[in-house]
């Protein structure tokens, strides 16, 4: 099972840069992609029905804002929309798809960047995350998680640490939360395969266009997966290549 997540920062502008070219190369079997800022109606979905790939989609209630999809070439046996957490699914962050014996959560994690109120938000949201994929895995034991996660975990993660330790995305807050939800039994794919990697980054400011050519990035999104899957990694990559977005596509193979 090969997997991506991808966040666009906006479908409709990642088409205009080639998207559904990239998607037409069979890049993965599945596509997970996060802040499409679109509704389903919106897109012209015979492009991707073409190239093979199955949409759902799980948009925010506010137009052009957030929202989950994900592409597949394999059909899910079962679709969840959200997770049942009343803003959580407002703003359209978390969509499950069950694959078998797996079980796969495609979810954009809140940013903390825009003040106080959204980063106390996102430390709510971390943790009524972390308690809806503890009940879930008591049901379903094998689980990947992609996403944006808007956290660089260590400092092996982001360009500049010592600049970037009062910043959103790196507070000792945040990778707290994610060195207590790797303990918790979850393996980062990409640390898994790759655990001494630098400059490996998956997301580039655009305020300055000279940090991507630079490289001076952070490492926000993930392919995490229960320690049950652990074995069955196969392959973990970062494509900084590809570029439709500020941020680029994460990959994971899984043995199933």
């Amino acid at each position: 099972m090969r997997i991506i997540s991808y966040n666009l920062n906006g479908i409709r502008a990642a088409i205009k840069k080639g998207f559904i070219d990239w998607v037409a190369t069979n890049p993965a079997d599945i596509i997970c992609i996060q802040e499409s800022k679109a509704a389903k109606e919106d897109i012209d979905l015979s492009l991707f029905e073409k190239a093979g790939y199955s949409s759902y989609w799980f948009s925010a209630q506010k137009k052009g804002y957030s929202g989950v999809i994900i592409f597949t070439r394999i059909k899910p046996d079962l679709v969840e929309y959200g997770n049942k957490i009343e803003q959580s699914d407002f703003e359209g962050r978390v969509i499950r798809a069950d694959f078998g014996n797996i079980t796969l959560v495609n979810a954009y994690y809140p940013s903390g960047t825009s003040g106080d109120e959204r980063q106390t938000y996102k430390y709510q949201w971390l943790d009524e995350f972390a308690d809806y994929l503890k009940k879930l895995r008591k049901k379903r034991p094998n689980i990947i998680v992609t996403g944006d996660y808007n956290i660089a975990h260590e400092a092996i993660d982001i360009h500049d640490p010592k600049g970037n330790k009062n910043s959103s995305g790196f507070l000792p807050e945040e990778r707290a939360w994610m060195t207590k939800f790797l303990a918790s039994g979850w393996i980062d794919s990409f640390r898994h395969l790759h655990p001494t990697t630098t400059g490996a980054y998956s997301w580039w400011s655009q305020r300055f266009p000279s940090v991507r050519l630079q490289n001076k990035g952070w490492r926000i999104d993930y392919i995490c997966v229960t320690d049950t899957l652990a074995k069955k990694i196969k392959l973990a990559a970062i494509y900084p290549d590809v570029k439709h977005s500020d941020h680029c596509p994460v990959y994971v193979e899984i043995e199933v």
